[in-house]
């Protein structure tokens, strides 16, 4: 492979040049994390919907690579927010186009004792009563989820690149066995640059409408999922060291589902 130039990240290196007349990202895990496996995620999901793995081992990936690779929240910035929504159901609507089995991924239930595994980190952050709610909810989903799938586990706005041969696609995907309801939480409470927009339950609304028109979801189920999802994403960062103003968004979006939960 040849290096034209590398970026560094907390969790990752990535090296961006050329293998075999073909442009592609090398990309190295610095620790065992969520990505760890997204070599062999990608490789299930063959392309649909997603970035192409080229090779791979634990850790490590080669990727094609996406031009000019622009993410998707600027379609929301820049009040395209609808045709932002549509372009993430149509690549959940890819995806789910097979049904891939990856051994050894987490369900959505192992997740369920991190609210007390975080919340007495939260600094007040967010009413006692809201994160007992969430976790209340969150229990309930799992309990009584059907259909489950492999999902990417973490699809929102700054995991989704334009490809100009490609078109829109996702990438780093955590990969995560829940029902397609679960799959929409994170672009609920994204992009995390626009407050304003999250801060709004009528947002919340006219995307739920428009993912239960083009994948046929349970809305409501998947406003459940949002929510919970937005206060344990809230809490998490106080373990891991991320500052107050990148809670505040996932808070904002949490709050503007609530009135919305009918509970």
């Amino acid at each position: 492979m040849t290096v034209e130039a590398i970026k560094e990240t907390e969790t990752s290196l990535m090296a961006f040049g050329a293998c075999r007349n073909q442009r592609v990202v090398l990309k190295v895990s610095r620790y065992e994390g969520e990505e760890w496996r997204c070599g062999e995620l990608l490789t299930a999901f063959d392309g649909r919907g997603l970035v192409r793995a080229l090779e791979y081992r634990d850790g490590i990936v080669l990727l094609e690579r996406l031009a000019p690779g622009n993410d998707l929240s600027v379609r929301s910035l820049n009040t395209r927010d609808d045709e932002a929504t549509e372009i993430i159901a149509e690549i959940i609507g890819r995806m789910s186009s097979i049904r891939p089995s990856v051994k050894g991924i987490k369900s959505a239930s192992d997740f369920i004792s991190e609210f007390q595994k975080y919340r007495h980190g939260c600094d007040d952050l967010m009413p006692a009563g809201m994160i007992d709610q969430a976790e209340r909810i969150f229990s309930q989903l799992c309990d009584s989820q059907a259909d489950l799938r492999l999902l990417h586990g973490d699809l929102h706005h700054y995991n989704v690149l334009f490809d100009s041969q490609r078109g829109w696609v996702a990438i780093d995907p955590w990969g995560l066995w829940a029902e397609i309801e679960y799959e929409v939480g994170a672009s609920l409470r994204n992009p995390i640059d626009a407050p304003d927009l999250l801060a709004k339950s009528e947002t919340v609304v006219r995307r739920l409408r428009i993912y239960e028109q083009r994948l046929g979801i349970d809305a409501h189920r998947a406003l459940r999922w949002a929510f919970s999802q937005a206060v344990l994403a809230a809490l998490w960062p106080t373990e891991e060291g991320v500052g107050t103003d990148m809670r505040a968004p996932f808070i904002a979006a949490a709050t503007a589902m609530m009135p919305l939960l009918g509970e």
